[in-house]
Protein backbone atom coordinates (compact mmCIF):
# COMPACT_ATOMS: atom_id res chain seq x y z
CA UNK A 1 0.00 0.00 0.00
CA UNK A 2 2.58 2.58 1.09
CA UNK A 3 5.53 3.34 -1.13
CA UNK A 4 9.00 3.48 0.37
CA UNK A 5 11.54 5.73 -1.32
CA UNK A 6 14.27 3.76 0.45
CA UNK A 7 13.74 0.02 0.92
CA UNK A 8 15.40 0.19 4.33
CA UNK A 9 13.82 3.44 5.45
CA UNK A 10 10.40 4.24 6.90
CA UNK A 11 7.31 4.87 4.83
CA UNK A 12 6.45 8.58 4.85
CA UNK A 13 2.75 9.42 4.62
CA UNK A 14 1.33 12.86 3.98
CA UNK A 15 -2.17 13.19 5.47
CA UNK A 16 -4.11 15.80 3.51
CA UNK A 17 -6.85 17.21 5.74
CA UNK A 18 -10.14 18.26 4.13
CA UNK A 19 -12.34 20.53 6.28
CA UNK A 20 -14.80 18.52 8.41
CA UNK A 21 -12.63 15.42 8.17
CA UNK A 22 -13.48 12.41 10.34
CA UNK A 23 -11.37 12.44 13.49
CA UNK A 24 -11.90 8.76 14.23
CA UNK A 25 -10.82 7.69 10.73
CA UNK A 26 -7.77 9.99 10.96
CA UNK A 27 -6.82 8.73 14.42
CA UNK A 28 -7.23 5.10 13.35
CA UNK A 29 -4.57 5.74 10.71
CA UNK A 30 -2.07 7.62 12.87
CA UNK A 31 -2.23 5.63 16.11
CA UNK A 32 -1.44 2.21 14.59
CA UNK A 33 1.68 3.70 13.01
CA UNK A 34 2.73 5.21 16.33
CA UNK A 35 2.21 1.93 18.17
CA UNK A 36 3.96 -0.10 15.45
CA UNK A 37 7.02 2.14 15.83
CA UNK A 38 6.94 1.88 19.63
CA UNK A 39 6.38 -1.87 19.85
CA UNK A 40 8.96 -2.72 17.19
CA UNK A 41 11.58 -0.31 18.47
CA UNK A 42 12.02 0.89 14.88
CA UNK A 43 10.77 3.82 12.84
CA UNK A 44 8.61 1.91 10.40
CA UNK A 45 6.37 4.88 9.59
CA UNK A 46 6.63 8.65 9.53
CA UNK A 47 3.67 10.95 8.94
CA UNK A 48 2.88 14.60 8.59
CA UNK A 49 -0.26 16.66 8.12
CA UNK A 50 -1.00 18.77 5.06
CA UNK A 51 -3.60 21.44 4.45
CA UNK A 52 -4.33 23.46 1.36
CA UNK A 53 -2.81 26.65 2.80
CA UNK A 54 -0.75 25.39 5.74
CA UNK A 55 -3.35 26.55 8.26
CA UNK A 56 -5.04 24.34 10.88
CA UNK A 57 -8.05 22.32 9.73
CA UNK A 58 -11.20 21.77 11.79
CA UNK A 59 -12.54 18.22 11.98
CA UNK A 60 -16.23 17.33 11.97
CA UNK A 61 -16.17 17.11 15.78
CA UNK A 62 -14.99 20.72 16.06
CA UNK A 63 -11.39 19.95 17.06
CA UNK A 64 -8.65 21.72 15.12
CA UNK A 65 -5.56 19.90 13.86
CA UNK A 66 -2.39 21.81 13.04
CA UNK A 67 -0.98 21.31 9.56
CA UNK A 68 2.74 20.65 9.29
CA UNK A 69 2.87 22.10 5.80
CA UNK A 70 0.88 23.53 2.91
CA UNK A 71 0.29 21.30 -0.08
CA UNK A 72 2.34 23.43 -2.49
CA UNK A 73 5.36 23.33 -0.18
CA UNK A 74 5.79 19.57 -0.56
CA UNK A 75 8.41 18.04 -2.83
CA UNK A 76 7.65 14.61 -4.33
CA UNK A 77 5.65 12.90 -1.58
CA UNK A 78 5.80 9.10 -1.70
CA UNK A 79 2.31 8.68 -0.20
CA UNK A 80 -0.64 11.05 0.07
CA UNK A 81 -3.79 10.11 1.97
CA UNK A 82 -6.89 12.30 1.71
CA UNK A 83 -8.67 12.48 5.07
CA UNK A 84 -12.23 13.72 4.81
CA UNK A 85 -15.63 13.20 6.38
CA UNK A 86 -18.77 15.26 6.33
CA UNK A 87 -19.49 17.29 3.19
CA UNK A 88 -16.69 15.76 1.09
CA UNK A 89 -19.21 15.59 -1.76
CA UNK A 90 -19.27 19.41 -1.69
CA UNK A 91 -15.49 19.76 -1.92
CA UNK A 92 -14.63 21.23 -5.32
CA UNK A 93 -11.13 22.66 -5.38
CA UNK A 94 -9.31 22.59 -8.72
CA UNK A 95 -5.83 23.34 -7.26
CA UNK A 96 -6.17 20.39 -4.86
CA UNK A 97 -7.26 18.08 -7.68
CA UNK A 98 -4.36 19.20 -9.86
CA UNK A 99 -1.92 18.74 -6.96
CA UNK A 100 -3.13 15.17 -6.39
CA UNK A 101 -2.94 14.35 -10.09
CA UNK A 102 0.61 15.63 -10.24
CA UNK A 103 1.87 13.34 -7.49
CA UNK A 104 0.01 10.38 -8.96
CA UNK A 105 1.66 11.04 -12.33
CA UNK A 106 5.07 11.21 -10.67
CA UNK A 107 4.64 7.79 -9.06
CA UNK A 108 3.25 8.61 -5.64
CA UNK A 109 0.74 6.30 -4.01
CA UNK A 110 -2.53 8.13 -3.47
CA UNK A 111 -5.39 7.07 -1.23
CA UNK A 112 -8.32 8.22 0.84
CA UNK A 113 -10.25 7.34 3.98
CA UNK A 114 -13.93 7.74 4.86
CA UNK A 115 -15.50 9.91 2.13
CA UNK A 116 -12.16 10.93 0.58
CA UNK A 117 -12.99 8.82 -2.48
CA UNK A 118 -15.15 11.79 -3.56
CA UNK A 119 -12.01 13.93 -3.77
CA UNK A 120 -10.02 11.30 -5.66
CA UNK A 121 -12.90 10.67 -8.08
CA UNK A 122 -13.26 14.38 -8.86
CA UNK A 123 -9.52 14.54 -9.42
CA UNK A 124 -9.90 11.73 -11.97
CA UNK A 125 -7.73 9.32 -10.00
CA UNK A 126 -10.03 6.32 -9.57
CA UNK A 127 -10.78 5.35 -13.16
CA UNK A 128 -9.74 1.74 -13.71
CA UNK A 129 -9.23 1.11 -9.99
CA UNK A 130 -11.36 -0.68 -7.42
CA UNK A 131 -12.51 1.68 -4.70
CA UNK A 132 -14.78 1.97 -1.70
CA UNK A 133 -16.36 4.63 0.50
CA UNK A 134 -18.33 4.83 3.75
CA UNK A 135 -21.62 2.91 3.46
CA UNK A 136 -23.71 6.04 4.07
CA UNK A 137 -22.25 7.57 0.89
CA UNK A 138 -22.07 4.36 -1.14
CA UNK A 139 -25.30 4.72 -3.13
CA UNK A 140 -24.87 8.41 -3.85
CA UNK A 141 -21.22 7.94 -4.83
CA UNK A 142 -22.10 5.12 -7.23
CA UNK A 143 -24.84 7.27 -8.79
CA UNK A 144 -22.50 10.26 -9.12
CA UNK A 145 -19.67 8.20 -10.64
CA UNK A 146 -21.37 5.30 -12.47
CA UNK A 147 -18.24 4.35 -14.42
CA UNK A 148 -16.15 3.61 -11.33
CA UNK A 149 -15.69 0.14 -9.85
CA UNK A 150 -17.22 0.93 -6.43
CA UNK A 151 -17.44 -1.87 -3.88
CA UNK A 152 -19.00 -2.13 -0.44
CA UNK A 153 -15.75 -3.23 1.21
CA UNK A 154 -14.02 -2.07 4.37
CA UNK A 155 -11.02 -1.05 2.29
CA UNK A 156 -9.63 -1.56 -1.20
CA UNK A 157 -5.95 -1.61 -2.15
CA UNK A 158 -5.46 -1.64 -5.92
CA UNK A 159 -1.88 -1.09 -7.08
CA UNK A 160 -0.95 2.51 -6.23
CA UNK A 161 -4.45 3.52 -5.06
CA UNK A 162 -6.11 2.73 -1.76
CA UNK A 163 -9.48 3.71 -0.34
CA UNK A 164 -11.09 2.94 3.00
CA UNK A 165 -14.64 3.23 4.34
CA UNK A 166 -13.37 5.13 7.38
CA UNK A 167 -14.28 4.76 11.04
CA UNK A 168 -12.47 1.84 12.61
CA UNK A 169 -12.09 0.27 9.17
CA UNK A 170 -9.06 2.57 8.93
CA UNK A 171 -7.57 0.56 11.78
CA UNK A 172 -8.10 -2.70 9.89
CA UNK A 173 -6.49 -1.26 6.78
CA UNK A 174 -3.47 -0.17 8.80
CA UNK A 175 -3.24 -3.61 10.42
CA UNK A 176 -2.98 -5.05 6.91
CA UNK A 177 -0.14 -2.65 6.11
CA UNK A 178 1.69 -3.42 9.36
CA UNK A 179 1.35 -7.14 8.60
CA UNK A 180 2.79 -6.57 5.13
CA UNK A 181 5.72 -4.51 6.40
CA UNK A 182 6.59 -6.20 9.69
CA UNK A 183 4.59 -9.43 9.95
CA UNK A 184 1.42 -10.67 11.65
CA UNK A 185 2.94 -10.83 15.14
CA UNK A 186 3.50 -7.08 15.30
CA UNK A 187 0.07 -6.41 13.79
CA UNK A 188 -1.52 -8.62 16.45
CA UNK A 189 0.38 -6.78 19.19
CA UNK A 190 -0.81 -3.41 17.88
CA UNK A 191 -4.37 -4.71 17.65
CA UNK A 192 -4.21 -5.92 21.25
CA UNK A 193 -3.10 -2.47 22.40
CA UNK A 194 -6.32 -1.14 20.90
CA UNK A 195 -8.33 -4.02 22.45
CA UNK A 196 -9.40 -4.69 18.86
CA UNK A 197 -10.20 -8.38 19.13
CA UNK A 198 -10.23 -9.28 15.44
CA UNK A 199 -8.36 -7.84 12.47
CA UNK A 200 -10.91 -7.75 9.69
CA UNK A 201 -10.20 -8.39 6.04
CA UNK A 202 -10.92 -5.75 3.40
CA UNK A 203 -13.89 -7.64 2.02
CA UNK A 204 -15.69 -7.89 5.36
CA UNK A 205 -19.09 -6.21 5.49
CA UNK A 206 -19.17 -2.52 6.37
CA UNK A 207 -22.53 -2.68 8.12
CA UNK A 208 -23.85 -4.78 10.95
CA UNK A 209 -26.02 -7.72 9.92
CA UNK A 210 -29.73 -6.92 9.71
CA UNK A 211 -30.39 -9.02 12.80
CA UNK A 212 -28.08 -6.80 14.86
CA UNK A 213 -29.22 -3.54 13.31
CA UNK A 214 -32.94 -4.21 13.80
CA UNK A 215 -32.67 -6.52 16.82
CA UNK A 216 -34.91 -9.10 15.21
CA UNK A 217 -34.19 -12.70 14.36
CA UNK A 218 -37.18 -13.96 12.38
CA UNK A 219 -35.59 -15.37 9.18
CA UNK A 220 -38.56 -14.60 6.91
CA UNK A 221 -38.71 -11.00 8.10
CA UNK A 222 -34.95 -10.59 7.67
CA UNK A 223 -35.25 -11.97 4.14
CA UNK A 224 -38.12 -9.60 3.30
CA UNK A 225 -36.18 -6.54 4.49
CA UNK A 226 -33.10 -7.72 2.62
CA UNK A 227 -35.15 -7.93 -0.58
CA UNK A 228 -36.39 -4.37 0.02
CA UNK A 229 -32.87 -3.05 0.56
CA UNK A 230 -31.66 -4.71 -2.65
CA UNK A 231 -34.56 -3.31 -4.70
CA UNK A 232 -34.92 0.39 -3.97
CA UNK A 233 -34.71 1.59 -7.57
CA UNK A 234 -37.05 -1.01 -9.08
CA UNK A 235 -39.51 -1.24 -6.23
CA UNK A 236 -41.15 -4.61 -5.64
CA UNK A 237 -44.85 -4.98 -4.94
CA UNK A 238 -45.89 -6.46 -1.61
CA UNK A 239 -47.04 -9.60 -3.40
CA UNK A 240 -43.61 -9.97 -5.02
CA UNK A 241 -41.86 -9.59 -1.66
CA UNK A 242 -44.20 -12.10 -0.02
CA UNK A 243 -43.62 -14.57 -2.84
CA UNK A 244 -39.81 -14.23 -2.60
CA UNK A 245 -39.81 -15.09 1.10
CA UNK A 246 -42.41 -17.85 0.84
CA UNK A 247 -45.27 -16.14 2.67
CA UNK A 248 -48.73 -14.92 1.83
CA UNK A 249 -49.24 -11.17 1.71
CA UNK A 250 -51.35 -11.35 4.89
CA UNK A 251 -48.64 -13.32 6.74
CA UNK A 252 -46.04 -10.73 5.67
CA UNK A 253 -48.26 -7.91 6.97
CA UNK A 254 -48.62 -9.68 10.32
CA UNK A 255 -44.85 -10.15 10.67
CA UNK A 256 -44.14 -6.47 10.12
CA UNK A 257 -46.88 -5.44 12.54
CA UNK A 258 -45.70 -7.86 15.23
CA UNK A 259 -41.97 -7.16 15.12
CA UNK A 260 -41.69 -3.61 13.73
CA UNK A 261 -45.11 -2.09 14.48
CA UNK A 262 -45.53 -0.96 10.88
CA UNK A 263 -46.69 -2.31 7.55
CA UNK A 264 -44.41 -3.61 4.78
CA UNK A 265 -45.52 -0.75 2.53
CA UNK A 266 -44.72 1.88 5.14
CA UNK A 267 -41.34 0.33 5.96
CA UNK A 268 -40.40 0.09 2.27
CA UNK A 269 -41.49 3.67 1.62
CA UNK A 270 -39.33 4.95 4.50
CA UNK A 271 -36.38 2.93 3.20
CA UNK A 272 -36.69 4.43 -0.27
CA UNK A 273 -37.21 7.97 1.02
CA UNK A 274 -34.06 7.71 3.14
CA UNK A 275 -32.19 6.68 -0.01
CA UNK A 276 -33.71 9.67 -1.82
CA UNK A 277 -32.58 11.99 0.98
CA UNK A 278 -29.00 10.73 0.67
CA UNK A 279 -29.03 11.26 -3.09
CA UNK A 280 -30.50 14.74 -2.74
CA UNK A 281 -27.93 15.87 -0.19
CA UNK A 282 -24.84 14.10 -1.53
CA UNK A 283 -25.14 14.28 -5.33
CA UNK A 284 -26.05 16.79 -8.02
CA UNK A 285 -28.45 14.36 -9.68
CA UNK A 286 -31.59 16.14 -10.94
CA UNK A 287 -34.48 15.68 -8.54
CA UNK A 288 -36.37 13.78 -11.20
CA UNK A 289 -33.55 11.25 -11.43
CA UNK A 290 -33.49 10.97 -7.64
CA UNK A 291 -37.19 10.10 -7.76
CA UNK A 292 -36.62 7.36 -10.35
CA UNK A 293 -33.56 6.03 -8.49
CA UNK A 294 -35.67 5.70 -5.36
CA UNK A 295 -38.41 3.70 -7.03
CA UNK A 296 -40.93 6.47 -7.71
CA UNK A 297 -42.66 6.89 -11.07
CA UNK A 298 -44.62 10.04 -10.20
CA UNK A 299 -43.03 13.35 -9.25
CA UNK A 300 -46.09 14.58 -7.40
CA UNK A 301 -46.27 11.39 -5.34
CA UNK A 302 -42.54 11.52 -4.58
CA UNK A 303 -42.74 15.15 -3.49
CA UNK A 304 -45.81 14.53 -1.31
CA UNK A 305 -44.32 11.45 0.37
CA UNK A 306 -41.05 13.24 0.94
CA UNK A 307 -42.76 16.26 2.49
CA UNK A 308 -44.90 14.04 4.71
CA UNK A 309 -41.83 12.14 5.94
CA UNK A 310 -39.30 14.96 6.38
CA UNK A 311 -41.39 18.13 6.59
CA UNK A 312 -39.90 19.75 3.48
CA UNK A 313 -39.99 19.24 -0.27
CA UNK A 314 -37.13 17.54 -2.11
CA UNK A 315 -36.18 20.90 -3.63
CA UNK A 316 -36.04 22.56 -0.19
CA UNK A 317 -33.94 19.66 1.11
CA UNK A 318 -31.43 20.17 -1.66
CA UNK A 319 -31.26 23.93 -1.06
CA UNK A 320 -30.72 23.33 2.66
CA UNK A 321 -27.82 21.00 1.89
CA UNK A 322 -26.13 23.62 -0.27
CA UNK A 323 -26.32 21.50 -3.43
CA UNK A 324 -26.39 23.45 -6.70
CA UNK A 325 -29.29 22.10 -8.71
CA UNK A 326 -28.60 21.04 -12.28
CA UNK A 327 -31.57 23.12 -13.49
CA UNK A 328 -34.21 20.44 -13.21
CA UNK A 329 -36.46 19.69 -10.28
CA UNK A 330 -39.70 18.05 -9.38
CA UNK A 331 -41.74 20.90 -10.87
CA UNK A 332 -40.30 20.04 -14.31
CA UNK A 333 -41.32 16.40 -13.99
CA UNK A 334 -44.26 14.95 -15.86
CA UNK A 335 -46.83 14.38 -13.13
CA UNK A 336 -48.41 11.47 -14.97
CA UNK A 337 -48.40 8.32 -12.88
CA UNK A 338 -46.84 5.43 -14.74
CA UNK A 339 -47.40 2.72 -12.16
CA UNK A 340 -49.00 1.70 -8.88
CA UNK A 341 -48.79 4.33 -6.13
CA UNK A 342 -46.88 3.41 -3.02
CA UNK A 343 -48.76 3.60 0.22
CA UNK A 344 -51.18 1.90 2.54
CA UNK A 345 -54.15 -0.04 1.35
Amino acid sequence: MFKRQDSKGPARIGLFLVPNFSMIAFTCVVEPMRLANWLSGETLFEWYTISRDGQPVVASNGLSVTADTAMHDITRPANVMVCSGMDAHLYHDAPTFAWLRRWAREGGHVGAICTGAHVLARAGLLGGYRCTIHWHSLDSFAEEFPDLDVRAELFEVDRDRFTCAGGVASLDMMMREITRVAGPELAASVSEQFMHERIREGDDDQRLPLQARLRISHPKLIKAISEMEKNTEEALSRDEIADRVGLSRRQLERLFRRYLNTSPARYYLKLRLNRARTLLTQTTMPVTEVAFASGFTSASHFSKCYRDMFGRTPRAERRGAGIVEPGQDEEDFDDADFGEEDGED
